[in-house]
């Protein structure tokens, strides 16, 4: 069994990380609102998919990744309606979390899940 390359532990536990806190942040706001609304739950459920990620990249699922860089480059296209500053940040993560994620050794690590 191939072991997984550092750099890609390091995104997975950031991914962790970054959805632990942004799903704790939201639910901290939805609950403490002075009217509750259920539909307000989402936003901490989807806050919670790049913890998702995260354990699944860490497992090797390829998909995972995927879904992971589709997340990052999806902020960086609402970061638009925002500033050039956030735009900037997150298209600097997507390129490095693209790279880490899919270069050479990466991409050795996640096949060979593959055909395990």
């Amino acid at each position: 069994m191939r072991k997984r390359p550092l750099t890609v532990t390091i995104v997975a536990w950031l991914f962790i990380a970054t959805g632990v806190f942004a799903t704790t942040i939201h639910l901290r706001d939805v609950v403490f609102q002075p009217t509750f609304h259920y539909e307000d739950l989402w936003i901490p459920i989807v806050a919670f998919l790049p913890a998702v990620f995260g354990v699944f990249i860490l497992l090797g699922q390829s998909w995972a990744r995927w879904l992971a860089l589709g997340w990052i480059s999806f902020h960086v296209a609402i970061s638009f309606f925002d500033s050039w500053q956030k735009v900037s940040v997150h298209a600097v993560l997507a390129v490095l979390i693209g790279y880490v994620l899919f270069c050479p050794g990466s991409r050795a690590y996640f096949h060979q899940s593959e055909t395990a």
